[in-house]
C-alpha cells in the first residue's frame, strides 16, 4: 500500500469541522409532523394582535390553518381539546433580519456562509443556503420567535433574502417565502475618522464612488435585460442567454419584492431614498439610526424601517444615551411604517422580544411593542396573508405563555408552526438539564 499523506491545510480543516461538530452537538431535535387532526386551545387569553383580545377564549386550528376562534366554537369530529386556563396565546414573533441558518461559529470558516465573492451577487438565495441543523434555530424559537428572515450580506448586492420557519426537516420544508427582498448595502456618505479606519478620505471616497458606480450599472443592466427578455417572450426581440443576476433582479425592478437597504445615518438615508426614487423600486431600510431625522422623507416615499437594534449605544458622543431605546418610539410618534430588528446577528437573536420590551420601557405603547415584532415585520416584508397575528385563514403559527412574552419572567409553553407543535428543547435546555442532575446527586437543589 502506498503511504498516505493528507495536506496541512485539508487537515486543518478535518479538525475544524471536528470541532464545529463537538460545539454544536446538541440534543437533536426532530422535525414536528404535519398536522393530521383538529386541534383547540381553550381557556386562555387570546391575543390576536390585529383585534381585541379574547379573554377565556377558544382557538380551533386544523390542517396548519386556523379555523375559528371565539369563547364557544363548534367543535369538529375528532378535535383534540387542549386545556390552557391561565396560560396566553400569541402569534409567532417574527425576526425581520438575521443570518440565522448561515452562520453557526464565526470562528470556523466552514460554518460561515454568510457573504460570497465579488461585490454583486443578486442571484445568491438565502434559503437555499440554510442549515435545518443549526443549533442556532432551536436556541431561537424556544423563546416564542418562529419566522426568521434571513440574508446574506457583504459586497454592493449581496443577495436576496428568505422567511424562514424554525422547524423542519429540509431547507425546502422550512422556506415560508422567498425571495422577500433583495439586500443592498448602501455605502458611508460621510468621512469616518474614527481610529480604526486605517483608509484616507481620499480612499474613502473612491470607494463610496465606487460602490455608487457598481449600483448604478447593476440596476441598469437588470433592466436592460428584463426589457430584453420581454421583447424576445413577446416575438419582438432576438433570443438572449439568462442570466440569473438579472432574474433574480426581475421581481424587484417590478414592484414585487422591495429593496432591503442597509443605512443608518441621514446623509444615507436620504440619498437611498432619492436613489430608490430614480430607480422605481420598492425601499425598506434596515438599521435606520437616524431615521427619525428623516421622517417626513419616509413617510412621502413609502419607505418602512426595520429599526434597531434597540438594545445598543449611541453612535456618536454627544447623543444622549437612551437615542437608540427610543428609536421606535420616535418613528412611531412621526407616522413612519416601522418595525423591531434583532440584534442582527445570529446567536442572541432569542432576544428578540426584549429588544422590543426596551422600546417599551422607553415610551413605546406596550401594544405597539408587541405588533413591531410580529404584525408589522409580515406586513412590511409581506407576510401578512400567512402570519403576524392570529385570524382565521392564516397559519397556526403561534404560541403559548405564562405570560406577556416581552417580560423575561415569561416562559413560552407551547408552540405551533403551521399547525405543528414544535419542540421547545435546545442545547440550552440540555445543559440546563445536565447540570441541574450535577447538583442533585450532590445534594443541592
Amino acid at each position: 500500500m502506498k503511504n498516505f499523506r493528507i495536506p496541512v491545510a485539508a487537515l486543518t480543516t478535518v479538525l475544524w469541522l471536528a470541532l464545529a461538530g463537538a460545539l454544536t452537538a446538541g440534543g437533536n431535535e426532530i422535525p414536528a409532523k404535519a398536522q393530521d387532526h383538529p386541534i383547540v386551545l381553550t381557556g386562555g387569553t387570546i391575543h390576536p394582535v390585529s383585534g381585541a383580545d379574547i379573554p377565556g377564549g377558544m382557538i380551533l386550528f386544523d390542517r396548519g390553518k386556523i379555523v375559528s376562534m371565539g369563547t364557544n366554537l363548534q367543535l369538529p369530529p375528532n378535535t383534540e381539546r387542549i386545556d390552557i386556563s391561565g396560560k396566553h396565546v400569541y402569534p409567532g414573533m417574527i425576526l425581520a433580519t438575521s443570518t440565522i441558518g448561515l452562520m453557526e461559529i464565526g470562528a470556523v470558516r466552514a460554518t460561515r456562509d454568510v457573504v460570497e465573492t465579488g461585490s454583486v451577487n443578486p442571484n445568491v438565495r438565502a434559503e437555499a443556503a440554510v442549515n435545518p441543523e443549526s443549533e442556532i434555530i432551536p436556541v431561537t424559537r424556544a423563546n416564542g420567535i418562529t419566522v426568521a428572515v434571513t440574508m446574506p450580506g457583504g459586497g454592493v448586492v449581496s443577495g436576496t433574502a428568505a422567511a424562514v420557519e424554525l422547524d423542519g426537516w429540509t431547507w425546502e420544508e422550512m422556506t415560508l417565502k422567498a425571495p422577500v427582498g433583495l439586500i443592498v448595502n448602501w455605502p458611508r456618505m460621510t468621512i469616518n475618522r474614527a481610529w480604526w479606519e486605517r483608509r484616507t478620505e481620499e480612499e474613502q471616497k473612491k470607494a463610496r464612488e465606487k460602490a455608487l458606480e457598481e449600483l448604478k450599472n447593476t440596476f441598469r443592466d437588470a433592466r436592460a435585460y428584463m426589457t430584453a427578455k420581454k421583447a424576445e417572450a413577446a416575438g419582438t426581440g432576438p433570443h438572449h442567454d439568462t442570466d440569473l443576476r438579472w432574474e433574480a433582479m426581475i421581481p424587484v425592478l417590478e414592484g414585487k419584492i422591495p429593496v432591503l437597504l442597509d443605512a443608518g445615518e441621514l446623509q444615507q438615508i436620504e440619498a437611498a431614498v432619492a436613489w430608490a426614487d430614480r430607480e422605481k423600486v420598492r425601499l425598506v431600510i434596515t438599521g435606520g439610526y437616524d431615521a427619525p431625522r428623516a421622517a417626513q422623507l419616509l413617510k412621502d416615499h413609502g419607505v418602512s424601517v426595520i429599526a434597531g437594534p434597540v438594545n445598543s449605544t449611541p453612535r456618536r458622543r454627544w447623543e444622549p444615551y437612551d437615542d437608540p431605546y427610543t428609536l421606535p418610539k420616535r418613528l412611531h410618534d412621526a407616522g413612519v411604517s416601522y418595525c423591531i430588528m434583532g440584534d442582527g446577528g445570529y446567536e442572541n437573536e432569542r432576544n428578540l422580544p426584549y429588544q422590543a420590551a426596551q422600546a417599551a420601557a422607553y415610551g413605546l405603547p406596550a401594544d405597539e411593542a408587541l405588533k413591531a415584532i410580529t404584525l408589522y415585520p409580515a406586513k412590511i416584508l409581506g407576510l401578512d396573508d400567512r402570519i403576524g397575528s392570529l385570524e382565521p385563514g392564516k397559519d397556526a403559527t403561534l404560541i403559548v405563555t405564562t405570560g406577556n412574552p416581552l417580560e423575561t419572567l415569561t416562559n413560552v409553553e407551547m408552540e405551533y408552526i403551521r399547525g405543528k407543535s414544535v419542540q421547545l428543547t435546545s442545547r440550552h435546555t440540555h445543559l440546563y438539564d445536565k447540570y441541574r442532575e450535577k447538583y442533585r446527586r450532590q445534594g443541592i437543589e
